[in-house]
């Protein structure tokens, strides 16, 4: 490509030169594929729009409209396709420049920024040993993968680009040989032309169970091997001098948890059995990777008898494993008499494997599996060789405690409105009465013959399911229900009193987990966890979980209604109050915390986002949801996993300090600044988005009929059809607004709240200390500066063109104009962005490129709402709008 854009000269070397070769690689492809007519049309597309950012006069905006006016369907659609690869491959090779930055960054002697070690040197510099370990023994950082429909890549897509990037981490070797560099480049080549030539759409909706199956690659690849590297790092940190030689002074702090098939919200696809195989495929993945662990580990314990004797207690154990497993262990007795620690650990893996069969001889539990390797770690370290018992057999060990048989918590989500009307149907005499419920929960009850409809049925089976996983996987397996919306105290305990009637025995381990997620409810939430505590029985009910709680807090459902400022600043009093409130009742709280990946759904740097809690909400325990392409942008590169982990932990470890949590009062003082802030926010969204003829607009506007056919998550894209506001999901109502180059849930009203202090007298110096004291508000406006830059109003308008409501298009855009003018007066900024010139620089770069599909989807947009009568073409020119939502996806690099 010849024409570039002028910031592309301010990229590091080593990116610009392994973008160029993927460039080159795909224009050969191109070329081959589609001859030099393809080429050159891509070539008008891309030459137009960089000429248009260089220069965006009316002629030139009128030359880009030209050029894609003239391409007929077919050229059209090869021309999407590749701005989409073209976007892929970018993506990969900034990733790739992202992990040699880290490895060189890595080299230093100083800890790396927001990793764990310089979280530990900060902790005793701040407090000290003793409160460091302190806070290891309550630290939990609990990642939660979903599968909400976000991730629009298909799984061979994703493969694809995995090939690619293996070829160019190859070139990274100084020792190449010229054969062996042009092999490389060979392969890089077909690999490229394998890219070009798969689909980039799915054939059809994945199931459930193939959105388990996806998660489970990112387990293969990088999660499983990731987790106790980060153990180590920490170890390495609280001792530099002797990792590897001593027990871990800390316990594992990782749990994974997972809603990919037990999310039944909104979802008919997820089914009792669903769940059921859904933890099936996650026990047999992890029990394959703690087999071949153990396998892999046993080669190294060479050791004979005599350098490193084992104890009575491992050798008594060999003798009883003869009789489980005679065969196994008379060969591996015949190969290896005098290595009794390589025996034993030989021997676990047979056990293993027999767990995964469920054969003679199998693990009952994590624990018995966990009793055998400390028994080895013993053993060596008893022996004189604490290096093999506490080098790569912990690592074992700490995959061990971290996984178990089940990998990652399978958790169930229903909504509140489908677990009232299941009571209604059972009791329709008293179906919102929490003291009752609870009284059926704690006594036990039975339903009449009456036959039960479908929606109930499952309801009731699905507790059952739960019991089936429970009683193959033990407990952690899945045990937390999540209740959508919950409205009230009775919302919790129905689903208490509707699992003691499928589970009459009361053996279901069963944790509810409220979620509170409109604003109301969470303005309410601390009256009705009284509410809910104040019931017969809540008390010794929490003894009996050691006084924990876990309350979830969505973000997502509550921005869409009220817009992102005041939904930001509720969910942070909201922290605030709840931690309060379980203080109060000597109550160890965890908040879960529903962020999706975009900025209008709570998205945004993680560790950025901790910081922003309030103070003492955190407590050494962080709870989070990882949704869509977010998940697989953070876990499918073992060495970005790593980093993203450790940033986590690094933050958690902070927030959670007595030095962090004295913060609180000084956020005090700007509380009625704040309510002032979300009080006008509020105001100017909800007029925005409850006005006459809005929802149609955002219809006409933006691809959400398209969205909502992308086949890329088994969950519909609405409830019920798009009729209203309130049938929008959050989700597609966010991907909806990025893929027009509006942005809007990110930062619509934030204008309007500041402008309600800054017009005060002193309003501005006000907003200015906020932004400096206060992390919560950093935090809000730095991602709102991330919002506001990937909007684009000018391309924008080329949607707004759609909806022929001129007004309501100069509303977005003066709210647009106010909201960045303020954030630059408040931050002191010249410019968006100003202090992330990478960032800022990453974004420049692609837009151009992305204009290039916004063009072509406004485009066939518009045919589709003008009509097209013959159907075959109507087809084509819908997967052609799909297409282009793919390549728009890959160059935000964020959907919903």
């Amino acid at each position: 490509m010849t024409e570039r854009p002028t910031v592309e000269r301010e990229l590091p070397s080593l990116l610009r030169r392994e973008m160029r070769l993927l460039e080159s690689a795909l224009l050969r492809v191109l070329e081959e594929a589609g001859g030099p007519e393809l080429v050159a049309a891509v070539e008008s597309v891309r030459r137009a729009t960089v000429a248009l950012r260089e220069d965006p006069v009316e002629a030139n905006r009128q030359a880009v409209v030209d050029i894609v006016s003239a391409l007929d369907l077919e050229r059209a659609e090869q021309v999407a396709r590749a701005f989409t690869i073209y976007f892929q491959l970018v993506n990969l090779a900034e990733e790739h420049h992202r992990v040699h930055d880290l490895r060189e960054r890595g080299r230093e002697e100083d800890p790396l920024h927001d990793s764990v070690a310089e979280a530990v040197r900060t902790v005793r510099e701040w407090e000290g040993d003793e409160a460091l370990s302190r806070l290891l023994r309550r630290l939990e950082v609990t990642p939660v993968l979903t599968a909400h429909p976000t991730e629009a890549r298909r799984r061979a897509v994703v493969e694809a680009l995995n090939r690619i990037a293996a070829q160019i981490a190859r070139l990274d070797d100084p020792r190449l040989t010229i054969s062996e560099e042009t092999e490389i480049q060979r392969r890089l080549l077909e690999e490229v032309a394998i890219l070009w030539r798969t689909d980039q759409l799915r054939p059809q909706k994945p199931t459930p169970l193939d959105e388990v199956r996806a998660v489970m690659a990112l387990f293969d690849e990088s999660i499983f091997g990731v987790t106790p590297a980060v153990y180590r790092a920490l170890d390495h940190a609280l001792e530099p001098g002797n990792p590897g030689e001593r027990r871990p002074a800390f316990r594992a702090f990782i749990r994974w948890g997972s809603w990919v098939g037990g999310d039944r919200d909104g979802n008919p696809s997820v089914t009792p059995e669903t769940t059921i195989d859904a933890v099936g495929i996650q026990a047999d993945h992890v029990l394959r990777g703690l087999e071949s662990g153990c396998r892999t580990v046993s080669k190294a314990m060479g050791a004979s008898a005599g350098d490193a004797p084992a104890n009575d207690e491992l050798l008594k154990v060999l003798d009883d494993e003869e009789h489980v497993f005679p065969e196994a262990a008379a060969a591996l007795r015949e190969r290896m008499a005098d290595q009794p620690h390589r025996r034993m650990l030989l021997l676990v893996a047979e056990r293993i494997a027999a767990t995964r069969g469920d054969d003679p001889g199998r693990y009952g539990e994590p624990e018995e599996l966990l009793d055998d390797l400390r028994l080895v770690q013993r053993s060596l370290d008893e022996a004189g060789a604490p290096r093999l018992a506490f080098g790569e057999l912990q690592h074992l060990v700490w995959q061990a405690e971290t996984f178990g048989f089940h990998l990652a918590s399978l958790e169930v989500r229903q909504h509140a409105e489908v677990l009232q009307a299941t009571v209604r149907e059972l009791l329709p005499a008293a179906p919102d009465d929490a003291h009752e419920l609870n009284r059926l929960a704690i006594e036990g009850w039975s339903r009449g013959t009456a036959p039960l409809s479908d929606r109930s049925l499952d309801v009731l089976e699905t507790f059952r399911a739960m019991l089936e996983v429970q009683r193959r996987y033990g407990p952690e397996g899945c045990h937390r229900f999540v209740v959508s919306f919950t409205r009230t105290a009775a919302d919790v305990v129905a689903v208490r009193a509707l699992a003691r009637l499928a589970v009459p025995d009361g053996s279901l381990a069963l944790d509810v987990v409220p979620l509170f997620e409109s604003w109301d409810e969470l303005e309410r939430a601390p009256d009705i966890l009284d509410e809910l505590f104040e019931l017969q029985g809540a008390d010794a009910w929490l003894e009996s979980r050691g006084r924990r709680l876990e309350v979830m807090l969505g973000y997502s459902d509550s921005a869409k209604e009220v817009g992102v400022l005041a939904t930001n600043i509720r969910l942070y009093k909201t922290q605030a109050e709840l931690a309060e409130w379980a203080n109060g009742r000597n109550i160890e709280l965890t908040l879960f915390h529903g962020r999706g990946g975009a900025l209008g759904r709570g998205g945004g740097p993680t560790n950025r986002a901790i910081w922003a809690q309030a103070p003492g909400s955190v407590a050494g325990r962080f709870k989070v949801t990882e949704q869509g392409e977010v998940t697989f942008a953070r876990y499918s590169n073992p060495q970005i996993a790593q980093r993203h982990l450790e940033q986590v932990t690094n933050a958690v470890l902070l927030a959670s300090t007595s030095t962090s949590e004295s913060k609180g009062d000084a956020v005090k003082r700007h509380e009625p600044a704040a309510a002032r802030m979300a009080k006008e926010s509020m105001r100017a969204y909800k007029e925005l988005v409850e006005g006459e003829g809005f929802v149609d607009f955002f219809l006409a506007t933006t691809p959400i009929d398209e969205i909502g056919r992308l086949p890329i998550g088994s969950r519909p894209a609405s409830r019920g059809g798009f009729g209203d506001f309130e049938s929008l999901r959050a989700i597609p109502w966010v991907f909806a607004w990025a893929q027009s180059r509006c942005n809007l849930p990110g930062w619509y009203g934030l204008g309007a709240g500041l402008q309600a202090v800054a017009k005060e007298n002193g309003g501005m110096d006000e907003l200015r200390a906020m932004y400096t004291d206060w992390p919560f508000f950093t935090s809000l406006l730095e991602n709102a500066e991330l919002s506001l830059i990937k909007a684009d109003m000018p391309i924008a308008q080329l949607y707004f063109g759609l909806g022929d409501r001129p007004e309501l298009a100069a509303l977005i855009e003066d709210e647009y104009r106010r909201t960045v003018e303020l954030v630059l007066a408040v931050t002191g900024h010249s410019h968006l962005l100003a202090e992330e010139p990478r960032l800022r620089r990453d974004i420049e770069l692609r837009n151009p490129y992305i204009d290039a599909l916004s063009f072509l989807q406004v485009r066939f947009l518009r045919e589709i709402r003008d009509g097209i009568p013959d159907a075959d073409s109507a087809a084509q020119t819908s997967r052609l709008v799909q297409l282009t939502v793919n390549g728009v996806a890959a160059g935000l690099q964020n959907t919903g």
